[in-house]
């Protein structure tokens, strides 16, 4: 059962300046209710919109420090 209390909580890092960092397999949803799925074991979630994977990152924003 989804939640249930002996669920192993997924691992989420914050970095300062990048990226979340989530462990996999994950599921996505998008605000027009899109699902994405991911089931590498760690996923990059882009938290400044210049991605052009977006939800994934793909380092732009690297591009603008």
């Amino acid at each position: 059962m989804p939640n249930s209390p002996s669920d192993t909580p997924r691992r989420v890092t914050v970095q300062r300046k990048g990226p979340l960092l989530v462990e996999g397999p994950v599921e996505v949803e998008l605000e027009d209710g899109t699902v994405l799925r991911s089931d590498r074991f760690r996923v990059a979630l882009c938290t400044c919109r210049r991605s052009r994977r977006y939800p994934w990152c793909d380092t732009s924003h690297r591009d603008r420090g």
